[in-house]
């Protein structure tokens, strides 16, 4: 069966190196991602999927199925860029992997005895598409799901004892009074000094924070013209934290930097939420053993992780309801960070679709390795049968 699924991934290895090439030289952002979506797809159809586009009433996610088995195996796809940066996540090496995996899988499904779905999930970096489906409904009945992140080199192949953090995006608005800034500026309420406070006093709060805690921000509005006092500052800022109650109280100290500011400036202050939350990362166990197993036979590095991995992904939403794996793909001579420049140039290497094609093979092995082994298979079409498992909301 191995060796099947490998030949499979050679087998479509030219179009779907193709495909990744395509969607890093033509980089989308979040709900935006119109050619990558329609290059994916019709790779699909042509191996024999059966395609549902605009799944969840969102115009770039699709659902493509091959099979009809009592398992409903889910590989995930996300190819959305960053905003003046490019594919620096490598998102086109996570659509390359999912799809030859995919592709190689269609042709074994009902002799494994799974439904395979190939479901297109927009907007990652920003957004929350898996989010947005999941409500929906587009991962009803999936009883495990699994996808690929590339990261600099040097990281372990082993999942096992990784995570991501949660993460919360929200928009602070600070509303002051315009005046002459040279003429009356004691008759204006400075809402760019608000903004100003704010920042101040988080950077200063990040010294009594845990290390495993973030929080970024950035001033998207101050102003307009130096004459004028500001009467409107906007900051957009994120808080990130491994589990949700270390969130909501890190949180709840940021919103009184921001409150503590509209005091001292005379502002008022609004917050509002930007984005989905999305939650922490939980990688199954055994199907983090399946996907170790397989990086051995390349002889990748599978020694256990150090500790709890940094960022975030809406993958971890899934995770928190479907058996889920989210392996890391290391990339060979990648030190750089990911999200920068350099990254974005390292994604569309040589060395990166080599790695690809591996994480390809290991993901379809991993799916057949569940897939029939009669405990594995037990426990997920389990999993499958209790999902949806809890109410949501918006």
């Amino acid at each position: 069966m191995h060796a099947e699924l490998a030949a499979g991934i050679d087998h479509w290895r030219e179009k779907v190196q193709a495909l990744a090439v395509d969607i890093h030289a033509h980089p989308e952002l979040s709900f935006e991602e119109v050619r990558a979506s329609a290059g994916i797809t019709s790779l699909l159809r042509e191996g024999g999927f059966s395609v549902e586009t605009g799944t969840s009433g969102l115009a770039t996610a699709f659902s493509a199925t091959a099979g009809s088995g009592d398992l409903t195996v889910a590989l995930c796809i996300e190819y959305d860029a960053l905003p003046g940066i490019g594919h620096a996540c490598g998102h086109n090496l996570i659509a390359g992997a999912s799809v030859a995996a995919a592709l190689a899988l269609a042709p074994l499904a009902d002799k494994l005895g799974i439904t395979l779905k190939a479901i297109g999930t927009p907007a990652e970096e920003h957004g929350g598409g898996k989010v947005l489906m999941l409500e929906d409904g587009a991962f009803d009945g999936v009883g495990l799901a699994m996808m690929v992140h590339p990261v600099q080199d040097g990281v372990t192949y082993n999942p096992a004892g990784t995570s991501a953090q949660a993460v919360g995006r929200y928009r602070a608005t600070f509303t002051g009074k315009a005046a002459h800034a040279a003429a009356a500026p004691h008759l204006g309420v400075n809402a760019a000094d608000a903004a100003v406070i704010s920042q101040v006093a988080i950077g200063l709060l990040r010294q009594q924070i845990p290390g495993d805690q973030r929080v970024g921000l950035y001033i998207a509005e101050a102003g307009k013209v130096t004459n004028i006092i500001p009467e409107r500052a906007v900051v957009e800022f994120e808080c990130r934290a491994f589990t949700l109650p270390a969130y909501e109280a890190l949180l709840v100290r940021v919103r009184r930097c921001f409150e503590g500011a509209a005091l001292a400036t005379g502002t008022e202050l609004a917050v509002e939420s930007t984005e989905p939350l999305y939650e922490p990362l939980l990688q199954d166990d055994e199907l983090a053993a399946n996907w170790t197993a397989a990086m051995d036979v390349f002889g990748k590095d599978t020694t256990p992780a150090a500790g709890m991995g940094g960022g975030s992904t809406d993958m971890g939403n899934i995770s928190q309801i479907i058996p889920s794996l989210h392996p890391w793909l290391s990339i060979p001579g990648a030190d750089v960070p990911i999200h920068s420049h350099d990254f974005a140039a390292l994604a569309n290497t040589p060395e990166a679709y080599a790695v690809m094609f591996e994480a390809a093979t290991a993901l379809a092995w991993t799916t057949a390795d569940a897939a029939i082994n009669p405990d594995q298979r037990s426990r997920f079409i389990a999993a499958g049968h209790a999902n949806p498992s809890k109410e949501f909301t918006s």
